[in-house]
């Protein structure tokens, strides 16, 4: 919907049709849109696959393929589907990959279809941790929630995106934070998209305080000074946990972000600071401090330089034997195990 909406706003003096096709939308309405003749098709690979599976789209005259996102769409499990469209275009097409890392499911699509592509590097991901303020708070699990809802309150916060691992647990927050006060919305899997740009709007008018998201609904989430991004928990990488906090700080503005962590997570964090070089003071809000058992983490010994240059220890050479004495060979040895 944010590529369809950039393209009405830079073609807005050319004559370019264009329309998306998405679920959640009406297919009629995308089919009379398709079947009036367009330009430029934004389209998910699950709704453009149902219509190439009905024949209402023919990719044959297709020129110029752009394929956002390559790395989430791989991880989501799109590659056949991908791979079925592309072979549906124009043999004289050109294919333009936008990742955020070139994992091996990318560089094996680029294998498959490119002809000795140019790979051009923006920047690298960990350049905008240095734009976002980040906070760490460590606290138990079952009082993550309220600890928010005290923090964004207490601290006067407006505009706060919310992220966290399952549908299920954004569901809860949103009830707990609308009882609470805070008027809150959550985009996910199950949500519709009618319904999520509903809520999206609202958040960036700021009808609601709070917006409460998974990863894969919140990868599109552009809001150009967006102040505050907290961590509810852990995502399962360390390139999840760049795509959260880089949705503050954006377009050269200082963001904030804050990571909640309970004990089971202390671990990944130290992975995720030790990836992106950074080091987060770990701090304790008052009526909130942990009750939780520690783990106990490893502590690395402190090597040699020469060890970590790669470099052995030299061998220590065995000492001499003192003068006057004799020199016991392998022969001497076996001539006395022999008389014994």
């Amino acid at each position: 919907m944010q590529i369809s909406k950039a393209i009405s706003h830079y073609g807005r003096h050319l004559d370019i049709k264009h329309t998306t096709v998405v679920g959640g939308l009406s297919h009629k309405e995308q089919l009379r849109k398709i079947s009036n003749g367009i330009d430029i098709l934004v389209a998910t690979p699950g709704r453009l696959k149902d219509h190439l599976s009905k024949k209402d789209i023919n990719l044959s005259s297709i020129q110029t393929l752009v394929l956002d996102e390559a790395d989430t769409m791989m991880e989501m499990g799109f590659l056949e589907d991908i791979e079925e469209m592309f072979v549906q275009a124009s043999h004289n097409r050109q294919i333009l990959m936008f990742s955020a890392t070139l994992n091996q499911n990318v560089k094996k699509l680029a294998k498959e279809f490119l002809n000795n592509p140019t790979v051009i590097q923006i920047h690298k991901q960990r350049s905008t941790v240095k734009l976002i303020e980040h906070e760490i708070y460590k606290v138990d699990e079952d009082k993550k929630a309220e600890m928010v809802s005290f923090l964004i309150g207490s601290k006067n916060y407006h505009q706060v995106l919310i992220f966290v691992n399952t549908k299920k647990q954004a569901n809860t927050l949103v009830d707990q934070f609308n009882l609470d006060g805070l008027p809150s919305e959550c985009i996910h899997g199950d949500i519709k998209q009618p319904a999520r740009a509903r809520a999206l709007k609202k958040f960036k008018s700021e009808q609601v305080r709070v917006l409460v998201a998974t990863d894969i609904a919140a990868r599109g989430i552009d809001i150009e000074q967006l102040p505050h991004v907290i961590n509810f928990e852990l995502p399962e990488s360390v390139d999840d946990f760049t795509h959260r906090v880089g949705r503050t700080g954006r377009a050269g503005n200082e963001g904030h972000a804050i990571t909640l962590l309970c004990t089971k997570e202390y671990k990944f964090m130290a992975e995720i600071e030790k990836e992106l070089i950074i080091n987060i003071e770990r701090q304790i809000l008052e009526g909130y401090e942990p009750t939780e058992k520690e783990p106990r983490m490893i502590r690395f010994k402190k090597k040699q330089l020469s060890e970590k240059k790669g470099q052995r220890k030299p061998e220590r050479k065995p000492k001499k034997a003192p003068k006057g004495s004799k020199k016991t060979t392998k022969r001497d040895e076996n001539r006395n195990f022999r008389r014994k």
